[in-house]
């Protein structure tokens, strides 16, 4: 016993060893309350929350359990540190982990209730917004929780920013671009031009939104490459949304040969355009079909209507139907599509032996 007393006593840094075996006593200790907390009180109230007809409580559940466990090892650290004396350094550091866990659970407050956000957005303004609302609150949660950390450092946040002086300017300037993106951001979603699952045309770069975040626009091109453009450049172009219209054009001309008589040329004209009018998938106004130019080698049938869908893939059934039933309607008339031709005419043999001659006598 006595010479384990002299080991116990021994010290290390000005403190003796059995203090620091108890303070390692005390920490294992609050990890295994913090065990215990897990596997009955967290349990007991998930089977209750379970119970209720909302799923508020079993959210709210869900974002404490992280932050609770975190804090366990927090006081564990505390009172060992307490047990070393130290504990005028460690408040400090104790208080700031227990900012870092009030944050910790507001951030994942916030995201445990996104799809329920997203939800109610979708219903009354729009997703986009709702999501362009959710990702701001949790950056301002990160920087507001980096704020509160420093500051219980000792660290005057506010004087360390003023003290920037020009060179807080200077970083203003070169974040003018990143504050022009936010707004134009803002304004995409505002002024709803588009919303994600949209087919749009921005310039050059065409396809579908997959993403609308607060500085860029996330666009997947149909041949699947990602383009990222800035909300700034979106806000000051010209958008073509394709996904807004509620038709889409057929423009076309059939062209058919020669032979074709007019009587034969005014029937085919008179039941293609009964057939197109009585098409369920095409609108009536406007509606063009004509016989309206003689092209080199074909008589021209200009074609110009819509389509009661603009959904492309069902677009290209309705053109397929449409062109199988206008080959219909021109073969049972007896006429036919014409092709790029030429005719070449040659002289009689007598006219030739005559040129031939003369080319001769010259």
């Amino acid at each position: 016993m006595k010479e384990l007393m002299q080991v116990l006593n021994y010290t290390i840094l000005n403190t003796p060893l059995y203090k620091f075996a108890l303070a390692f006593l005390v920490f294992i200790m609050f990890l295994f309350m913090r065990k215990i907390f897990t596997l009955t009180i967290v349990k007991t109230a998930k089977v209750l929350v379970g119970k209720t007809k909302t799923d508020i409580d079993d959210k709210i559940l869900d974002s404490l359990i992280k932050p609770l466990d975190f804090l366990f090892i927090i006081f564990g650290i505390h009172i060992a540190s307490m047990v070393l004396k130290i504990d005028d350094k460690v408040i400090i550091f104790t208080k700031s982990m227990m900012i870092v866990a009030f944050f910790w659970f507001l951030f994942d407050l916030v995201k445990s209730f996104e799809e329920n956000i997203l939800h109610l957005f979708s219903k009354k303004v729009s997703r986009e917004i709702g999501l362009f609302l959710v990702k701001a609150t949790k950056v301002f949660i990160i920087t507001l929780g980096i704020v509160a950390f420093l500051q219980n450092l000792g660290i005057n946040v506010s004087a360390f920013i003023a003290s920037l002086g020009l060179g807080g300017l200077a970083f203003a300037l070169a974040a003018k671009d990143t504050a022009a993106n936010l707004f134009g951001g803002f304004a995409i979603l505002t002024d709803n031009m588009f919303k994600i699952g949209d087919w749009i045309k921005v310039g050059s770069a065409e396809g579908i939104v997959e993403d609308i975040g607060m500085r860029t626009t996330k666009i997947r091109a149909f041949d699947k490459r990602l383009i990222v453009m800035p909300n700034a450049t979106i806000a000051n172009s010209a958008v073509d949304n394709f996904s807004r219209r509620d038709r889409r054009r057929i423009t076309m001309r059939v062209g058919l040969v020669y032979s074709t008589t007019p009587a034969t040329m005014n029937k085919i004209l008179q039941e293609t355009r009964k057939m197109l009018q009585n098409h369920p998938m095409i609108h009536d106004d406007p509606l063009f079909v004509y016989f309206d130019e003689f092209d080199n080698s074909s008589l021209s049938l200009f074609f110009y209507l819509f389509t009661k869908t603009a959904d492309w893939q069902k677009y290209l059934q309705i053109r397929e139907d449409i062109n199988l039933k206008i080959m219909d309607i021109v073969a049972k008339n007896g006429s036919n599509f014409a092709f790029p031709s030429q005719s070449i005419y040659f002289e009689n043999e007598l006219d030739v032996k005559n040129q031939n001659i003369l080319l001769d006598q010259n």
